[in-house]
């Protein structure tokens, strides 16, 4: 087989021809995009849930992604009322090795000391609004657990004549969502023997949703710290 290569629009391509055919492409492969998706940068992420398409419906945008060309959805995405992407993305944070199967059942299993706790909570409570300020549902526990467990500031290394400072400055919504879920295993991993992971894991999920726990003070801790290391703040800057 023969390959010939030209430009469109400042991306090579090569065409793959054979040898005894017409001069017909048989494979176009894209040499810009190294990652793990074949698809150009112009491609659009899938809208696939129901709440995100109405929101696109009500604010008049989704006749200009009409025609746009649009990703296929991941095989764990889904438009069902089940899922959830913080569960999902905390699944594949405790998966190891690709067993996903493995930390999903873990996961699984935490919820379900979660739920236990919870309506035991609930029974052992006298008066109407005591029942009504414990929550039953596990992933609603998980999403307030790691809304309390989010930093709102970072420590960032800064090197200035040879002395490196730690200076406080703004986190993005993504590394501090990433924190919170690597903080909340690792306050987990970090247990004796004898108990098991997902009971670990449950007892933090539920002291973090209280606003306390290991993770919590973590938290408070880098806060006091960034405070305390105000003074280089306008390193940032120089």
């Amino acid at each position: 087989m023969n390959s010939l290569r030209y430009k469109l629009s400042g991306v090579t391509y090569s065409v793959w021809q054979a040898a005894n055919f017409s001069s017909r492409p048989i494979f176009l492969q894209c040499r810009l995009y190294s990652g793990p998706t074949s698809f150009p940068d112009y491609f659009h992420n899938p809208i696939f849930r129901k709440e995100e398409q109405a929101k696109l419906i009500e604010s008049n945008e989704l006749s200009k992604l009409a025609a746009a060309p649009v990703k296929p959805p991941g095989v764990s995405e889904t438009s069902s009322v089940y899922y959830d992407p913080l569960v999902n993305k905390v699944i594949n944070h405790v998966m190891k090795m690709g067993n996903k199967k493995l930390a999903r059942e873990i996961v699984e299993k935490a919820f379900e000391n979660v739920k236990r706790t919870q309506i035991e909570r609930y029974h052992l409570a006298s008066t109407a609004e005591e029942k009504a300020k414990v929550i039953l549902d596990p992933k609603d526990i998980l999403h307030k657990a790691i809304e309390n467990c989010r930093p709102l500031l970072q420590l960032l290394p800064i090197k200035r004549g040879g002395i490196t400072y730690q200076v406080p400055g703004p986190i993005t919504e993504k590394r501090s969502l990433f924190l919170a879920i690597k903080w909340l295993l690792e306050a987990t991993n970090d247990k004796e023997r004898t108990i098991h992971f997902p009971e670990q894991f449950a007892w933090e999920l539920l002291d973090a949703a209280n606003n306390t726990g290991k993770v919590v003070k973590r938290k408070q801790d880098l806060h006091r710290q960034c405070e305390a290391n105000r003074a280089y703040a306008h390193y940032r800057w120089q």
